[in-house]
């Protein structure tokens, strides 16, 4: 198998780290010089992923440039920061670069894979999306994850390097549709945690869930994904994955909106990021440069800035104008 990287070692590069250790060695670059420590040292990632020992075959390193030798890298760091790191990483030898992150960046509306063919426009591209916490894919609970490449060959012959017994990949050639599920997820999260938090009932929280994936296929198919792919693993799949535990972080915040905390208050001294919460005012942004609806994202958008309190979005959210149902 092809020399194997991780870039970023939060909960979920760490967690791919150990998914793909049961047959390559694997290489995980770290910021913090702790991280690094702890894996080398204890086999463990306290910080990020704690409770999991990391197999043998895990090695960490914080110098970006020990990636260089490596022709595969799965690219996990939070999304805001994917650029940033991109352009600090050795990409002369080219390596396929499978985009982990999950977001909008901000100013520039670009995915993931948009801001990678920038930075590393030599590198081969795929994107790995779908419904997959990271403790459960550390511990080798199964699930099955989309993997999206330009090229459907390309996708495949990525998945049989990628596949393992408790991770199965399904192939696809839409990445922007891979891509806009694993985004928007995270914002209807936070919106689905505000209806728990609130106490509204399991009801609003499934009728919430639907209207918030119409939301979702009509932004991708805005931006030119198929609607078949929301429909699948990296939309409707990872959706109900985040909307239905508090095991997700971005839910974890809504529920703390919805109790009446603010957001600052919520995300204070979280090592964790809640990516939701960088992508709704990003998501509000991009949809209506497309000419998007998007009554969900942009009450979430509302309650992260502090424009609105939970109990006024869920007033408006209950107001809007009765409407035939549809995407």
């Amino acid at each position: 198998m092809t020399r194997l990287a991780v870039v970023g070692a939060g909960a979920w590069g760490t967690a791919l780290a150990q998914a793909m250790a049961d047959r390559a060695d694997v290489l995980i670059w770290a910021r913090e010089p702790e991280v690094v420590a702890a894996i080398n040292e204890t086999r463990e990632n306290p910080l990020f992923l704690p409770g999991v020992t990391l197999s043998e075959r895990i090695r960490a390193t914080a110098n970006l440039a020990d990636l260089a030798a490596h022709g595969l890298w799965l690219v996990a760091p939070p999304a805001q920061h994917l650029r940033r790191v991109l352009a600090a990483a050795p990409l002369a030898h080219a390596p396929t670069l499978v985009l982990c992150a999950k977001g909008i960046e901000a100013g520039s509306h670009r995915l993931m894979a948009e801001v990678a063919a920038e930075v590393a426009p030599a590198s081969p591209l795929a994107v790995l999306s779908g419904p997959s916490f990271a403790a459960d894919v550390a511990h080798g609970l199964p699930t099955a994850v989309t993997l999206a490449a330009p090229e459907l060959a390309a996708a495949c012959r990525l998945a049989e390097q990628l596949a393992r017994p408790a991770l199965r990949p399904y192939a696809s050639d839409d990445v922007v549709g891979a891509e806009i599920g694993g985004a928007v997820k995270n914002v209807l999260a936070i919106a689905c945690g505000v209806v728990v938090g609130a106490k509204l009932g399991e009801s609003a929280r499934a009728a919430l869930v639907a209207r918030g994936f119409a939301e979702m296929t009509r932004f991708a198919v805005a931006r030119g994904a198929r609607a078949e792919t929301l429909a699948g693993l990296s939309g409707l799949g990872d959706l109900v994955l985040t909307c239905g535990s508090p095991q997700s972080r971005n839910m974890r915040l809504g529920i703390a909106l919805g109790e009446g905390r603010s957001a600052a208050d919520a995300l204070a001294g979280s090592l964790a990021v809640a990516e939701g919460a960088a992508t709704a005012p990003v998501l509000v942004e991009a949809a209506a440069a497309f000419g998007v609806e998007m009554p969900i994202a942009h009450a979430v958008a509302d309650l992260i800035a502090g424009r609105a309190t939970a109990e006024a979005v869920i007033d408006r959210l209950l107001n809007r104008p009765l409407r035939s149902e549809g995407p």
